[in-house]
């Protein structure tokens, strides 16, 4: 119930979680609880409208990740967490693989999901912070069938070009996403180092894709 639970959640946000500049006109100024509302509600009604997505198909989905969701999220910060210190050993080319790899990985282990999201709403808690706040967790619940489920985000606040509130960690059902990939991560660099990582994360990836 837990895997399916977090399968059907990470694919409501196409993932994984998950550095591009924030496209939005209210993101400058935007809270952070607003700013999730907003996105969350924006992508499920897309896939709510969308049969394609809703029969998992990967291009769309892609798609639908890199035009609604990338920009809200500091992809390099939630990679360079999961990979933990080894991050700064990795060459600039290495930690660019990384992240493509990564990004991949969560959207196709979650792209069949889509499927099973119909009636989902998302629902905010009372934001707990202040206007000074450089970091901090926006709690929510989706609910539909079932139980409600957590679901809570870590956001930075990010200056300069593409200023805003951004993404770099999701917290499923008390399990934050960059712990329990670190944890993989972690095996496979002690294991082969970096470049094993990349290249476990590649089979992986295309094994996914041949199993459609």
């Amino acid at each position: 119930m837990f895997r399916r639970s977090l399968n059907r959640l990470l694919a409501v946000l196409a993932v994984s979680t998950l550095a591009w500049g924030v496209t939005s006109v209210f993101a400058a100024d935007e809270a952070p609880d607003t700013m999730i509302q907003r996105l969350s509600t924006d992508v499920l009604n897309t896939i709510k409208a969308d049969k394609t997505l809703q029969s998992g198909n990967l291009a769309r989905i892609v798609t639908l990740v890199d035009s609604k969701i990338m920009p809200s999220v500091n992809f390099q910060r939630m990679t360079a967490s999961a990979v933990g210190p080894n991050w700064r050993k990795a060459t600039p080319e290495q930690q660019k693989r990384l992240q493509e790899e990564f990004k991949i990985l969560l959207v196709r282990t979650y792209a069949g999901s889509l499927s099973q999201i119909s009636d989902q709403v998302v629902e905010m808690k009372p934001l707990r912070g202040s206007s000074e706040d450089k970091e901090i967790i926006v709690r929510s619940e989706v609910k539909g069938r079932g139980d409600p489920i957590q679901l809570d985000y870590r956001l930075e606040k990010t200056p300069g070009e593409g200023a805003g509130w951004k993404i770099y960690n999701l917290n499923v059902l008390g399990v934050w996403l960059v712990e329990t990939y670190r944890s993989q991560f972690s095996q496979e660099i002690n294991a082969s180092g970096i470049d094993g990582l990349i290249t476990s994360l590649a089979d992986r990836n295309k094994a996914n894709a041949k199993k459609g």
